[in-house]
């Protein structure tokens, strides 16, 4: 049995995903009247032309989450400390995988580094790579990196959550797969811009190549693995948001370029956690120039001519 806290549509996705491969599956909403909908239409407006497979129970009883079977936290970055909070009773003492990507605003922290300050007899892991909600949805072929610095739960893991159409490579090197995860966002936001203003796909390719140099750097600073950067969780997630109008951050950026303006009801996790990089960055004397290009666009301290200047403006060296 698996559980799965969060119906938007990456937790939906995951959930149709795990029941079709035969296992059940508890999904866990905390709308009463959203999960009503649900059970009456077998489908989540989220993810339009899904039906929710009858081994796929949708509840809003956070009770029937209890045991030790694992829990996959599908909630964004900066709401999964509250999450924890609220459900603390549910959640201690068993395997947590978080599927968000971002590093905490007020802390810095990963995901994986939140579940463990709030609950120490948790086992954290995180599910992060190249995938969207309505691909894993409809049953297409993915590839995921399952972190988890516990070996044999890391084993585990792998494979309770592996369906036909889930792949799951597992890595010790939590640390590496939430930078990587983190960083592709504020890269394709960087991406987006880029398009938008018109600067084409060599000036994308660019911004993809040195933004990825600083997600290495990053991650080495903070005890990450470099080749772990290389993996899906880094290169391929970055090579995926980077380059498909799927991407919130990717379209989100991408309106910035255009001058226009972005629906604020999306959630767009590559906001905060640009932000997040940049004070993390300066800490640990982490040059981030792209980063720093986001920031200012984000708040609005430059344009794009500006910030383009910023970026052509740097002094000439080695790759």
């Amino acid at each position: 049995m698996t559980g799965v806290i969060g119906a938007g549509a990456f937790g939906t996705a995951l959930a149709v995903s795990l029941a079709l491969g035969g296992r059940k599956v508890v999904l866990w909403a905390r709308d009463a009247e959203a999960v009503a909908r649900m059970n009456d239409t077998r489908e989540n407006p989220r993810l339009p032309g899904v039906t929710l497979p009858e081994s796929l129970v949708v509840t809003d009883d956070i009770g029937s989450l209890s045991g030790d079977f694992p829990l996959l936290l599908a909630v964004p970055m900066q709401k999964l400390r509250d999450a924890i909070r609220a459900h603390a009773a549910v959640l201690d003492n068993r395997p947590l995988v978080a599927c968000c990507k971002g590093i905490e605003l007020s802390t810095g922290l990963g995901p994986s580094e939140v579940i463990a300050e709030e609950l120490p007899a948790a086992t954290p892991a995180l599910l992060t790579g190249p995938s969207f909600a309505a691909d894993i949805a409809r049953g297409l072929p993915t590839a995921l990196t399952l972190a988890c610095a516990h070996g044999p739960c890391a084993e585990e893991l792998q494979q309770a959550l592996s369906a036909p159409n889930l792949r799951l490579y597992r890595t010790e090197d939590v640390t590496g797969a939430e930078t990587g995860g983190a960083m592709k966002n504020v890269i394709a936001i960087a991406c987006g811009a880029a398009i938008g203003a018109g600067y084409g796909e060599s000036a994308r390719a660019a911004v993809m190549t040195r933004g990825y140099a600083e997600m290495v750097r990053l991650a080495v600073s903070r005890g990450a693995h470099e080749n772990t950067l290389a993996g899906l969780s880094g290169f391929g997630d970055l090579a995926l948001t980077c380059t498909s109008e799927q991407s919130r951050n990717y379209r989100f950026g991408r309106a910035i370029g255009e001058g226009q303006s972005f629906d604020p009801s999306v959630t767009v996790e590559g906001a905060a956690t640009a932000h997040a990089v940049q004070e993390a960055s300066r800490k640990r004397g982490v040059d981030m120039p792209i980063t720093e290009v986001v920031v200012a666009l984000i708040d609005g301290k430059v344009d794009m001519e500006t910030a383009l200047g910023m970026l052509l403006s740097r002094p000439l060296k080695e790759e």
